[in-house]
């Protein structure tokens, strides 16, 4: 059925243009899209298994989604981006409409980028490649370690290697940030991601700013991140956005994080739920909760390690356990590259290892900075060169 989908949509691409791209609205829920567009609620939501319907609430604002029609306007097949890797696909079959979670088709490719500043990182940045999404990822990975504010100079210079996915031949969900340098005073920085997702320094010192506490001490993990899985039993795709601890009832669990509560009652299949609003625009869930511990209520701040609640099994759940989920700015990612209580410093052979990565990494780098000579002649207006990576050679976009 999916190769079926693909070879359709891409044929119709091709030939037809009766393709509607758009990107999905801010605020707008699965529900207001299948109304707008007269398509049948108790087939494409409410006959859903509660994953199912937990998934449709995963939509987010400005992604870009695919609908296919007839001649006659009918539509045929929809394509609604969830995550880096799962999306939904309603099609028509038999004059009925379905639903399923399918994989997503992209390309992932390196890309580089280099700028003298103008003004500030976050703002050429934007100027530049019109990703906001870029620029905060740049200005947050720096952002316990440089004043950019007071130490910034017009013509320091910037220099980004980033992976891209495409879908369709379009930009698709996060950049991730592999390395980069910035220019300040004459003096150079760096960060490097790590194969553990996480960034350091030249010397092998963490410099992520977000961390976390463990909600569960001593918990025994029993189900992991995944944005699609192939359930087994059930023979379709399926996504864990969080991370299950399980423990016995009653036991403590503390805030991930000092933040606000937003959020602290019964939800669904989520059974006895708190939401904890923090910095940065991350959020943090705790599900299936026994109880609350008193005091937690909606608008109360509290503090990273403070006891919030108890295990339990409420909502849809087999056992006593915690379904614990990270968010930032409403998209779920994997709690466990962040959780941690303190920074890290590399050192043995993790150290050994990461000085073999950096190696490549600074290679990279200085073959990018060594051609951007070449291309000046051509930078535009943001004063910025790019470059593709393929095959490990920097090849001039200019």
């Amino acid at each position: 059925m999916i190769r079926f989908f693909f070879l359709l949509f891409f044929s119709t691409l091709l030939y037809s243009s009766q393709v509607e791209h758009f990107r999905w609205l801010s605020g707008e829920t699965y529900l207001e899209f299948l109304e707008k567009h007269s398509l049948p609620l108790k087939t494409l939501y409410y006959n859903l298994d509660d994953d199912d319907q937990i998934l449709t609430a995963e939509m987010r604002s400005g992604v870009n989604c695919q609908i296919l029609r007839d001649k006659k306007n009918t539509i045929l097949q929809v394509l609604l981006p969830l995550n880096d890797e799962l999306q939904i696909h309603i099609y028509k079959q038999n004059g009925d409409y379905a639903f399923e979670a399918i994989p997503i088709i992209s390309e992932t490719r390196t890309e580089a980028f280099t700028l003298q500043i103008q003004n500030s990182p976050h703002y050429d940045i934007v100027q530049a490649t019109g990703s906001i999404k870029l620029a905060q990822i740049f200005v947050s990975s720096f952002k316990n370690s440089l004043n950019f504010k007071n130490d910034i100079r017009k013509g320091d210079t910037l220099v980004m290697i980033y992976e891209q996915k495409y879908r369709l031949g379009k930009p698709f969900s996060m950049p991730e940030l592999k390395t980069a340098m910035i220019e300040m005073n004459k003096k150079t920085h760096f960060i490097y991601l790590n194969d553990d997702g996480r960034y350091y320094d030249a010397k092998g010192h963490e410099v992520e700013g977000f961390l976390l506490a463990n909600p569960v001490r001593g918990a025994r993990i029993s189900s992991y991140f995944t944005n699609r899985r192939f359930h087994p039993v059930l023979k379709k795709w399926k996504a864990h956005l969080g991370v299950d601890y399980a423990a016995r009832s009653g036991t403590p669990i503390v805030a991930a994080g000092s933040g606000r509560v937003i959020y602290s009652s019964r939800m669904g299949s989520y059974g006895n739920l708190i939401k904890i609003r923090h910095d940065d625009g991350y959020e943090t869930r705790y599900a299936h909760l026994r109880s609350f511990r008193k005091g937690i209520y909606r608008g109360k701040y509290v503090k990273k390690g403070q006891t919030i609640g108890y295990v339990g099994t409420t909502g849809r759940s087999t056992g006593p356990h915690l379904h614990f989920e990270l968010r930032k700015h409403g998209r779920a990612i994997n709690p466990l590259r962040v959780v941690q209580v303190t920074t890290k410093k590399l050192t043995g052979n993790e150290r050994k290892a990461f000085l073999t990565l950096k190696e490549n990494y600074d290679q990279s780098l200085a073959l990018h900075l060594e051609n951007k000579t070449q291309c000046v002649k051509h930078l535009d207006a943001s004063n910025v060169c790019y470059f593709n990576y393929t095959r490990g050679v920097a090849q001039n976009n200019g």
